[in-house]
């Protein structure tokens, strides 16, 4: 297509043209990428018919283990490897993925919502006990378990009891720092900190306003609010969490947000009473509803917002940016970086399954895991 401009007098035209281009160059410097641009960058690493997998860790070796609640409607292992054709075989054997109700909860997986890696050889799986969402875990049910990578083996498995516990627990999610692991409780809310030597667990911020899902912060998926099986808005407590590259700080929030933080020395103080513990939470960052929180090395918070399935950075300065924003990315629940600096991205759509619709599922299969090169691919 020819492009015209109008006729100026001469000695003028020149003057004009490069304030044109000068305008143009601007306006595409400052404008902001669109989703066409990043879309691209997403890879489908993986996908099934049957799983729907919500959580996702990476091996040393390049290993890929994947992850979802029972309470979802997957069918198949409740925790597995995905073979050299993406297959996912269970893991660490056919026994852990062989609960069924009524049998031992202690030694089997009831229904897995997390799993983390520990950077020494280590794959840990939070089971929640409980089969069904918003269930009271089993006896034995709700466990921290580990295991190694290199051997396949389960090599301790940290059960909760009541001292951690409450009737309606969901254990969400765990991280560490040094001989502490951090886990956060969606269901009653509150936090658990586990001594991984003794295994003694003990429950801080019970109850308190930092753990508990805040009103007039719905979770809203493309314009509509996600619904609880009782027809109210959904209300998930201590949800996200992390701790600072140099293990100072822990940050938490309920899933709606916002995100709280407080230094590790205080949590892993068992002296400390629950009022001076307290006091020691600060606010850090107005997180809106996530699906799930990953924060790199640098200290940078990656975060997967729902309301547009956008994936968004905090960075250590303060300052966020949008990073990728594409339907497929609807609700992506726990994001994980790997050691090539690549990040994982599962796609559950826990809003789509059946249990908020009545009965009637509504995810669109298959379910995918993508992939997101970072820093240029690198670590």
């Amino acid at each position: 297509m020819r492009t015209s401009f109008p006729k100026t007098p001469a000695g003028k035209a020149a003057p004009k043209l490069a304030a044109l281009f000068a305008g143009l160059a601007l306006a595409l410097a400052i404008a902001p990428r669109t989703q066409a641009a990043e879309a691209p960058r997403l890879a489908v690493a993986a996908e099934s018919r049957d799983l729907i997998w919500n959580a996702v860790a990476v091996g040393d070796d390049g290993g890929v283990y994947v992850a979802g609640p029972r309470w979802t409607g997957s069918r198949g292992s409740a925790l597995a490897r995905l073979d050299a054709q993406r297959r996912p075989q269970p893991f660490p054997d056919a026994a852990w993925n062989a609960w069924r109700p009524g049998q031992d909860a202690r030694t089997a997986f009831v229904n897995i919502n997390a799993i983390h890696r520990d950077g020494e050889g280590g794959l840990w799986v939070v089971d929640t006990g409980a089969p069904d969402f918003g269930g009271t875990p089993l006896p034995g049910g709700a466990k921290l378990v580990r295991i190694d990578l290199a051997s396949g083996k389960v090599q301790r498995v940290y059960p909760f009891g009541p001292e951690a516990l409450g009737a309606h627990s969901y254990v969400d999610d765990v991280r560490f720092h040094g001989r502490h692991a951090y886990l956060t409780d969606a269901g009653q809310p509150g936090l658990i900190v586990l001594d991984l030597d003794s295994g003694r667990a003990r429950r801080v911020l019970d109850g308190s306003r930092y753990t508990t899902a805040r009103a007039g912060r719905p979770i809203v998926v493309e314009g509509e609010t996600v619904l609880a099986p009782d027809g109210k808005p959904l209300a998930v407590n201590a949800d996200p969490l992390e701790v600072s590259p140099d293990g100072r700080w822990f940050y938490f929030a309920p899933l709606n947000g916002p995100m709280w933080r407080i230094a590790t020395r205080w949590l892993d103080d068992a002296g400390v009473d629950a009022k001076t513990l307290a006091g020691h939470v600060e606010p850090w960052f107005d997180l809106p509803p996530v699906g799930g929180t990953v924060m790199d090395r640098d200290g940078t918070l990656y975060f997967t917002v729902l309301a547009d399935s956008s994936l968004r950075r905090r960075l250590p300065d303060g300052r966020v940016e949008t990073v990728i924003r594409d339907p497929r990315l609807h609700w992506v629940d726990a994001p994980y970086i790997d050691g090539t600096g690549t990040l994982w991205l599962p796609v559950p759509q826990m809003d789509r399954v059946a249990l908020f619709h009545g009965g009637q599922s509504r995810t669109a299969w298959p379910v995918q895991l993508f992939t997101l090169p970072l820093h240029g691919g690198r670590p």
